[in-house]
Order: structure tokens, then sequence, then C-alpha cells
């Protein structure tokens, strides 16, 4: 009995540490463009929340990461392991008299090597 309790515990310990879930260094990708009323958002900041299937908050000290957009609003991160994200742009729409800052997030589930194009959508605050 002590052999198979001793047996399950190393499987177990296995399985915890073999399967790296959620972060960066994996090979699955999301890219995508920021847009308000569908214009491109350029230079947005895009923040990652891992493992997260609803929005984090507005405190962008819980999240894990941030890239950024280019200047037409495209958006691309490489290098996720599969696992769930939360993806929370901020932004300036300069086409507004007086530049709004425009906010918007979504979720997004990744498999292993799995790449999707996921537009990020951004209101007014």
């Amino acid at each position: 009995m002590k052999k198979l309790s001793i047996l399950i515990l190393l499987i177990s310990a296995f399985a915890v540490f073999s399967c790296k879930k959620n972060g960066f260094g994996g090979s699955s990708g999301v890219s995508g463009i920021v847009s308000h009323h569908g214009k491109p958002i350029p230079d947005a900041t895009i923040y990652i929340k891992f493992n997260a299937k609803d929005f984090p908050g507005e405190d962008l000290s819980v999240y894990d990461g941030k890239v950024y957009s280019n200047v037409n609003g495209y958006y691309e991160i490489t290098n996720f392991y599969q696992g769930d994200y939360y993806l929370y742009a901020i932004g300036y729409d300069y086409a507004i008299s007086a530049p709004y800052v425009v906010d918007g997030g979504l979720s997004v589930s990744l498999g292993s090597k799995e790449r999707k194009d996921i537009d990020i959508p951004v209101g007014e605050e």
C-alpha cells in the first residue's frame, strides 16, 4: 500500500510540473487590430492577464504583461502557452476632437500551438 501511495504521489507531481499552462514561452498566439468604431487605434497598450476569462478590472498592476499595437492598430503575441487569457486594450482616438481615451477587452482561450486572429473593440470610458 505504501508503494502505491508513493507511486500516486510521483505521478501527481509529474503531471503538475510537466504541464505548463498560461504564460509566455509557448507556441500559441493571438493577433488582430485594436479599433474604435472600425477605425484602428495606433500605439494602444494591450494588457494581458493569465488564467482569466473575466475582466480583471482597471487596476493595471494585476496584469501579467503588456504589448503595444503598431501605428495601424495591429498587435501580435506569438509566445503564449495554451490556456485562458484576458486582453485589455487602452488607447486614444485622435479622430475625435479632444482625443478620448478608449478601452475595452475580451477573453481568449488558446490550445497548444493554436493561432487566433482576434480584433479588440474599444469604446469611450
